[in-house]
């Protein structure tokens, strides 16, 4: 469903950076995304080196590279935004992280605007990613910086398969009764499709808004 060039302001030329798991799930679909929409390079950043690599090579062995970085590291995310500045000449679009006159496209979920009654770690840590983006928004717009976050629902992923949701039946029979949108299962490339836009120029007005991809899930009344 990714044809070439198809939003605007993804442009052969452009250099996106796709990190913090970079290298498997909506990371990896996110990077194909743009390869899709013609970036001239494309970096895939993970802690996992060898998948990385793998990664890089899967996607497009001329647009795609690699480079080892643990985000939780803030000298090693200096040196990824460098050796990307450094290698290609710039830096255009980020997810995650970002530069001067670009676009920031954070990953949260629709758990980071909800309680449960499970998985709390992860909800904390997905209210704290949504807090940073929308700070950031404010305080990075006097620079031209546009920061936005996609919230997906559960994708079924290697992550999500450590919750029992690894597959797409799995996810189907968890989320299914939840959503008002029948006969479809939220997949990696949907949330790609929607980090896509919202770094391409057709987003360009766009900032600190949550694009929210999950199937009506939290559209539905409370009980529902």
């Amino acid at each position: 469903s990714l044809r070439q060039n198809e939003l605007h302001g993804i442009i052969p030329g452009e250099i996106s950076q796709c990190s913090a798991g970079g290298a498997s799930g909506i990371g990896l679909a996110a990077a194909r995304a743009f390869v899709a929409h013609g970036a001239r390079a494309v970096v895939i950043a993970d802690v996992r080196a060898d998948e990385s690599r793998a990664a890089a090579l899967s996607v497009s062995p001329d647009v795609c590279s690699f480079f080892r970085c643990d985000v939780a590291d803030e000298d090693q995310v200096r040196s990824l935004v460098d050796h990307t500045a450094a290698t290609h000449g710039g830096l255009d679009k980020m997810v995650e992280l970002g530069c001067v006159g670009g676009a920031i496209v954070c990953n949260a979920s629709v758990m980071g605007d909800r309680g449960a009654e499970v998985h709390t770690d992860y909800g904390a840590s997905k209210h704290a990613v949504v807090g940073l983006a929308r700070s950031a928004a404010v305080q990075l717009g006097r620079h031209g910086i546009r920061v936005n976050f996609v919230s997906p629902a559960a994708v079924p992923t290697a992550l999500a398969g450590r919750m029992g949701l690894g597959t797409a039946e799995e996810v189907e029979a968890a989320m299914g009764p939840y959503t008002s949108l029948k006969g479809a299962v939220l997949t990696p490339e949907h949330v790609a499709e929607a980090v896509a836009f919202l770094a391409s120029g057709e987003a360009g007005f766009v900032t600190g808004h949550n694009l929210v991809v999950d199937g009506g899930l939290t559209g539905l009344p409370s009980g529902e």
